[in-house]
């Protein structure tokens, strides 16, 4: 995971060994091994220079989705556990209706009616993984709440916004820390699908859902322009997901 931060954040143009963007008919299609270490396009781009490339749009899309579901569930649930008895009814419902949607058709329907770009992958997606979140947020402000802790502190007579801001909050978002990274895998895998699907970043973009887009019509004879992105993007997820699981168990350690 690190591994990807640097190489999107300080190195793309260290690794790489051609230019992505570059044009050679004459090497299309070439194979993994020689000059191009993971083979080439149709329009003879260096696959290996583009999959580096492909990590700073892919980790920003996927950074700004989480950041965006996160944020939505965080103001979701706390009004839907916290809020007025009409306003907290009125939010349960949305959240349950969003719900109800499946993510992926919830982010096509935004993409297409925003039209595809990067930011609205990013917000699509965002808006399609935030109900889930929400109502985890929604019950974990709602157990923290009815804690002993919080009794003691209303038996104090401390204010309600006191309260919130020193007890009730602090503890019911603490699961965020590792939420939030697998998230970031989870809205890798979801942009990906969407660029997949022709929604996303359009072509020459060596963002990797976009080469996932660009070599399917050739996967049957040139393997390398699927498969490489496929196994970066999963590979990404996995160690987003490891890192999300280590997180969680160190906070229930933490808690013991």
């Amino acid at each position: 995971m690190l591994t990807v931060v640097g190489i999107a954040l300080v190195a793309p143009a260290a690794l790489a060994t051609h230019d992505p963007y570059a044009l050679d008919l004459g090497a299309s299609l070439q194979p993994p091994g020689g000059e191009h270490l993971l083979g080439t396009d149709v329009a003879g781009r260096d696959l290996w220079s583009r999959v580096v490339w492909g990590a700073r749009p892919a980790l920003a899309i996927g950074v700004g989705a989480a950041a965006t579901s996160l944020v939505l569930a965080v103001v979701l649930g706390v009004l839907a556990a916290l809020g007025p008895r009409l306003v907290a009814g009125a939010v349960d419902r949305v959240i349950e209706v969003l719900f109800s949607f499946p993510s992926l058709l919830l982010a096509l329907l935004l993409v297409a009616l925003l039209g595809p770009s990067a930011w609205t992958q990013a917000l699509a997606v965002g808006i399609g993984t935030a109900p889930g979140y929400a109502r985890i947020i929604r019950g974990q402000v709602r157990a923290v709440r009815s804690a002993p802790y919080v009794e003691a502190a209303v038996a104090l007579g401390h204010t309600r916004a006191r309260i919130l801001r020193q007890h009730v909050l602090p503890n019911a978002l603490r699961p965020l820390v590792a939420i939030a990274a697998l998230s970031v895998g989870q809205s890798i895998v979801w942009a990906s699908s969407l660029s997949f699907l022709g929604l996303g970043v359009a072509p020459p973009s060596p963002e990797w859902g976009a080469l996932l887009d660009a070599g399917r019509a050739y996967v049957t004879h040139a393997w390398w322009l699927t498969v490489v992105p496929g196994v970066v993007v999963v590979a990404l997820a996995l160690a987003a997901t490891t890192v999300g699981n280590h997180l969680q168990a160190a906070l229930e350690r933490s808690e013991a």
